[in-house]
């Protein structure tokens, strides 16, 4: 007898992401007429190792269209997944990644089987009855961590056409009483900034994770003013608010240095590493992420020798949401967290063993958004469901991001006194 959770249809079409691409959204119809959606995310600043996008190419979009992929999903992936069992997520991708048959998901595209992984969990989860965090959890009426939001108050790097040599600078309401009360910290934050860069410095737009776009004087500037901007949000930097630095450093990487455009310096490694080392120190950072290239795992091992007592050096171009790599970083103590981005793995169940692993070897866990989003929400419930601790999904502003904090409050307030908020326990280790 087929079951209830048996996959019926799969069908894929062509949305438009936050930077107005293209990107693929899954739906999947179970017998029992259940139905999942998702779209898959998309990067600007990436790793070598992560799954591939399968794009078009050619002149129209710039070569970004993915008809491709949807092809893939139509022609390939659904006759492969019909029947199969949606509550078994592990057996759908195991047959999604023997189809595609590369190392990086190159041949059917990252972007096709991610869509197609995450659709399958909504749909299974909307057979069972439950929203998403509760089927991933297993217990809908236990207990639930609830995520410490990490958010972007000014965006540099790749996501604001390298204005700032930074990629994110955030705030990180560990302080708060509750989850309720950081938002409400946050956009104090956000506002006592936009109002200070108004009078001072010359605004250059938004950034594509919804941040502040400022002209800067320097890298340290922009460190300063968003201490500042704490501080004016009559909260304590280092006590009620902690700063999250994006560095994305293998961005910066030129010619066997460090090179920091927008101050038109260049910096060796043991310098660079050196004047993290003191922005850390100087401006409340509890959170440093990529800050070598990505295969310098040496340099990482170094800075987590000297400051991993006290900042959560976080991998992410450096780790990709890979098991192996996460491994190798263990062994050689080249950091103490990773990020957790789904499209990067190109499958839930190969996001959630390297999550696992992480958990396994006591690193922190940040599920992530991409900088080229959109309306879906699955993160917030992946955050929630496996309980990582923490999600960083950008700034406290456009819709595709406030999308998901909004279904994050949403959450919170279904879990009622079962959802449990506890930055001392996620950060005991760095505070």
């Amino acid at each position: 007898m087929t079951p209830t959770s048996a996959i019926e249809t799969v069908l894929a079409r062509r949305v438009w992401d936050s930077r107005g691409r293209p990107t693929v959204e899954a739906e999947i119809v179970l017998a029992s007429g259940a139905v999942g959606r998702a779209i898959a995310p998309a990067g600007a600043s990436t790793g070598s190792g992560e799954a591939l996008d399968r794009r078009d190419g050619g002149p129209r979009l710039k070569g970004r269209d993915v008809q491709g992929a949807i092809g893939a999903v139509r022609e390939e992936i659904a006759p492969a997944l019909k029947g199969l069992d949606a509550r078994d997520q592990a057996r759908v991708d195991e047959t999604m990644i023997a189809l595609d048959g590369t190392p990086q998901k190159s041949r059917l595209g990252g972007n096709a089987l991610i869509a197609v992984s995450m659709a399958v969990a909504h749909a299974a989860a909307a057979d069972a009855r439950l929203p998403l965090w509760a089927y991933l959890h297993g217990d809908p009426k236990g207990e639930a961590l609830l995520p410490v939001p990490e958010i972007q108050i000014f965006g540099g790097g790749a996501h604001a056409a390298r204005a700032l040599d930074l990629q994110d600078l955030m705030v990180v309401p560990a302080g708060a009483p509750a989850l309720e009360e950081g938002f409400e910290w946050v956009a104090e934050v956000y506002d006592a900034a936009g109002e200070l860069l108004a009078k001072t410095r010359p605004p250059m737009g938004v950034a594509d994770e919804g941040g502040h776009w400022p002209a800067f004087e320097s890298n340290e500037d922009a460190l300063e003013t968003l201490n500042w901007a704490i501080r004016t949000a009559a909260l304590s930097p280092g006590r009620d608010m902690f700063v999250s630095v994006d560095v994305a450093a293998t961005q910066l990487w030129h010619e066997g240095a460090y090179r920091l455009a927008s101050e038109d310096r260049t910096l060796a490694t043991e310098e660079f590493s050196a004047l993290l080392a003191g922005w850390c120190e100087a401006y409340h950072i509890l959170s440093l992420e990529d800050p070598f290239r990505e295969d310098d795992a040496a340099s990482f091992a170094a800075l987590q020798a000297r400051i991993g007592g006290r900042v959560q050096l976080i991998g992410d171009d450096y780790l990709v949401t890979d098991v192996a790599r996460l491994k190798r970083a263990v062994r050689d103590k080249a950091c103490g967290a990773i990020l957790i981005k789904p499209n990067q793995a190109g499958t839930l169940t190969e996001t959630k063993a390297a999550l696992d692993a992480a958990k396994a070897a006591g690193f922190g866990t940040i599920v992530s958004a991409r900088s080229g989003e959109s309306e879906d929400v699955t993160i917030v419930h992946l955050a929630v469901g496996w309980g990582a601790g923490q999600l960083k999904v950008g700034s406290f502003t456009r819709s595709e991001r406030m999308a998901k904090w909004n279904e994050l409050l949403r959450v919170a307030e279904a879990l009622g006194e079962r959802g449990r908020w506890a930055p001392q326990e996620v950060f005991k280790r760095w505070r």
